[in-house]
């Protein structure tokens, strides 16, 4: 990697520490994420903490802390290898914020909306699953983590050459859902639909 890049990876990091969920939900009156619900300062928490219109404003902003820095990357002539990892540092800096006390949310919208300026078939095959998967079960968790499975396949179908950047960015995917993933095994996850009748 080049010192540009290595520089413009450290941006992203910082642009991802940035916590939209905590930002909004001071901003709407609403309790701290990482104090109230499932203590994850993410869009799927602020709904169950009561704010639809706000959870869908910290998606669309935690889905841009991914896509900004990528898109820009990809005009400043950054090679693929790079642009993965600014990816990366987008998500890095989401999940561990430097200015939270690196305690942020799952990086799901952070690093779907970095994968997303790959290839329009890498966006479609990946907004699909999910929510194919989303319908059928009702997890967004499990829908995560099996988009987040998959996604490395599409992009190796689609656009080879991002494969290993995107796969280091899933399998932190992963990692960040391993609490959710025991819950599933337990039968203990709760499904989305009970945060909208609540």
């Amino acid at each position: 990697m080049s010192l540009f890049a290595l520089f413009y990876m450290l941006l992203s990091y910082l642009l991802g520490s940035v916590s939209s969920a905590i930002l909004l939900c001071r901003l709407a009156g609403f309790p701290d994420p990482r104090t109230s619900g499932s203590n994850n300062p993410g869009a799927t928490n602020v709904l169950r903490i009561g704010g639809r219109w706000v959870a869908l404003a910290v998606l669309l902003c935690d889905m841009l802390k991914g896509t900004l820095p990528v898109w820009f990357g990809y005009y400043l002539g950054l090679t693929q290898f790079e642009l993965g990892m600014v990816a990366l540092g987008a998500c890095l800096g989401h999940i561990f914020p430097i200015f939270f006390k690196f305690k942020g949310g799952k990086g799901v919208a952070t690093a779907f909306g970095a994968i997303a300026p790959i290839a329009w078939g890498v966006l479609f095959s990946m907004l699909s699953t999910w929510l194919m998967v989303f319908l059928i079960s009702g997890y967004s968790s499990l829908s995560a983590v099996i988009t987040a499975l998959l996604v490395p396949f599409y992009v190796w179908w689609f656009k080879p050459e991002f494969t290993f950047p995107v796969a280091l960015v899933c399998c932190l995917l992963i990692y960040r859902h391993h609490e959710n993933i025991q819950r599933l095994w337990r039968g203990q996850e709760d499904k989305m639909w009970s945060k909208f009748k609540k």
